[in-house]
């Protein structure tokens, strides 16, 4: 049974232990779905000031959506369009201080005003991005990036 964590230490040390949580969460299940469902969850309870977190898969070559916790939202994202589609096409983390500001934006949900994106690959080949998105301008820091980019590399290990 999971319980709530209450997360101690420096936000580097929060990260690693969050990206632990995830592994042992994601132990012994294969199942895609089931995974990003959970890893959605799971970050959704540890990050504060954010309005929605999942995940878009790659699929016939544009990001469908995933597993998320938030309103609903955009279904199909070309590559290259928006910060999602940008990700995908670069497979580079995306970290926008202000969505309003990124040409070609695309707003799923009016309250969002950063945004950070992280591209998932495995065996070289995109799988999808991991979207979160917050109400604050400016809201993730290199630090935040840091710590997504290795629970992207965690649950991509499991997947």
């Amino acid at each position: 049974m999971f319980q709530t964590t209450a997360y101690s230490g420096s936000l580097k040390e929060q990260y690693e232990f969050l990206s632990r949580q995830l592994d042992a969460l994601l132990e012994g299940e294969t199942d895609f779905t089931a995974n990003l469902s959970n890893a959605s969850a799971l970050l959704n309870q540890f990050l504060n000031d954010t309005n929605w977190v999942g995940f878009y898969i790659w699929k016939e070559d544009q990001l469908v959506l995933g597993p998320f916790q938030g309103l609903p939202a955009c279904v199909r994202i070309a590559s290259g369009k928006g910060v999602c589609g940008t990700a995908a096409a670069e497979r580079k983390t995306q970290r926008i201080a202000d969505v309003h500001a990124f040409p070609g934006h695309i707003a799923c949900d009016a309250a969002s005003n950063s945004e950070i994106v992280v591209p998932m690959v495995k065996d070289g080949e995109l799988i999808g991005v991991l979207d979160i998105d917050s109400p604050l301008k400016d809201r993730f820091t290199e630090e935040d990036q840091q710590g997504l980019e290795l629970f992207v590399e965690t649950l991509v290990n499991r997947l």
